[in-house]
């Protein structure tokens, strides 16, 4: 372990003293699973929160023995058979819990099948570029959004793996009813890294080799996955994990959903069977445990972009966790923060879209042209209005709205005849460009 990033605590579970003196009680009652302001720390920032006059290694002794009490070991070993992982839920978690599910309950996108549609298309392209981003892809927001809206083939790299990653998304929706076999983490693979040679990278194959190590940054290595002799027969365990139920309706343990599709994102990162795209698997099993359990509205939630802007504290969250007794509560409390921050956020840009839209709308209300649209037709006004000399085409439409090319064309003529696009030909294909005009015209 790099001792530049992690500082090592004192002691694990397996070495907690067996006898409780009157003063170990007392700080039990005052140090519990997570601090003052709900934050489960591990003793490199544990150490500075201690109350002045306190002990630190005796304070950290109760908190652990309070995470213990409540530790839930699971069906899943690390490189040797006494290597458990366990993860607990505090109070704070399960609150974070209770808001991801009323939310889903209560459902926060769209019912119009219209306007859900819309909203597909920008999110899982949102993921797509934002996951392959997180993997090093360096090409431009803007960029990645045409070349998925036009339909265009990728020129490069960068753009291959974005476009690799927004198919993935669409697979995902395919196969969520399915159960999670060797074969479909092979296919989830294989769409993540197609056209992806780094470290002899195959496509849809497993490693055949340990070369492959994970570092820290200053070459010190942070982690070995287990040999890839094993990767079958443990990847094997880790789809039965995800296949079996956890609803603690028959005597059996019971993992709330989303701590479950966190655990598993975790469990195939941690076993990095693949040369290359590790990550982009890993999250993409993520996906599809909430989406096979139920909650919908998350192919409209990206949580790379999130990871993305702080790589460092994804990366720390993962050493947490192998560090510390194999806790995976460190993982769950970021990856839950980190979905909460994506809700919020999505929350937010619909609200925007939704504003932007009535705008729009109140232009076109009053104007007998607005007044003949539908909501697509609408929809391509608003963004020409706010982007002059934007340019259309009828294969972007199709990839937004879920239509026909042939709706799409008409969509876009109607618009021609009411002189709200004007109409050109570039070789064979007719693009449709935005005039600044056209609040005059709907005026």
């Amino acid at each position: 372990m790099a001792k530049s990033i992690i500082e090592k605590a004192p002691f694990k579970f397996s070495e907690l003293p067996k006898n409780l003196t009157p003063e170990k009680f007392e700080y039990i009652l005052k140090y519990k699973e997570t601090d003052s302001q709900g934050r489960y720390l591990y003793w490199d920032k544990f150490k500075y929160r201690v109350k002045n006059g306190d002990d630190l290694e005796t304070a950290w002794w109760a908190t652990k023995w309070n995470r213990l009490a409540k530790m839930k070991p699971i069906d899943y070993e690390g490189k040797t058979d006494e290597d458990t992982f366990a993860f607990c839920v505090p109070d704070i978690l399960q609150a974070q819990l209770h808001k991801i599910a009323t939310l889903s309950s209560q459902g926060i996108v769209p019912h119009n099948s219209i306007k859900k549609n819309y909203l597909i298309s920008s999110l899982l392209m949102e993921e797509a570029i934002s996951s392959s981003q997180l993997e090093g892809a360096s090409t431009t927001r803007r960029v990645a959004k045409s070349m998925l809206s036009s339909g265009r083939k990728p020129t490069n790299e960068d753009e291959q793996m974005i476009l690799n990653n927004y198919l993935l998304m669409q697979e995902i929706k395919r196969s969520k009813d399915e159960e999670l076999t060797l074969d479909l983490i092979l296919e989830y693979h294989k769409i993540a890294t197609r056209g992806n040679k780094i470290n002899g990278n195959v496509a849809g194959v497993f490693r055949d080799n340990d070369e492959i190590v994970i570092t820290d940054g200053f070459e010190e290595i942070v982690h070995v996955p287990p040999p890839y002799k094993n990767i079958e027969e443990r990847l094997q365990k880790v789809c039965a994990f995800a296949n079996k139920e956890h609803l603690g309706e028959s005597g059996e343990m019971f993992i709330h959903p989303v701590v479950k599709a966190i655990i598993l994102h975790f469990m195939i990162a941690y076993e990095h069977p693949f040369s290359d795209g590790n990550g982009r698997t890993a999250r993409a099993i993520f996906y599809w445990f909430m989406l096979r359990s139920g909650y919908d509205f998350f192919e409209y939630i990206s949580i790379s972009k999130l990871l993305k802007e702080a790589p460092t504290k994804y990366g720390k969250s993962f050493l947490y966790t192998e560090i510390d007794d194999n806790d995976l509560t460190y993982f769950i409390f970021y990856q839950v923060e980190i979905i909460i921050r994506a809700i919020d956020e999505l929350l937010r840009y619909l609200q925007k879209k939704s504003q932007e839209f009535e705008e729009v709308s109140k232009l076109l209300n009053s104007s007998p042209v607005g007044r003949a649209l539908n909501f697509i037709q609408k929809d391509i006004v608003k963004k020409a209005i706010k982007n002059p000399g934007r340019i259309f085409t009828s294969n972007e439409i199709v990839s937004d709205y879920d239509i026909s090319e042939n709706t799409a064309r008409k969509y876009l003529n109607e618009l021609v005849k009411y002189k709200i696009l004007a109409s050109y030909k570039e070789g064979r294909r007719v693009n449709y460009i935005a005039p600044s005009t056209i609040r005059e015209t709907l005026s």
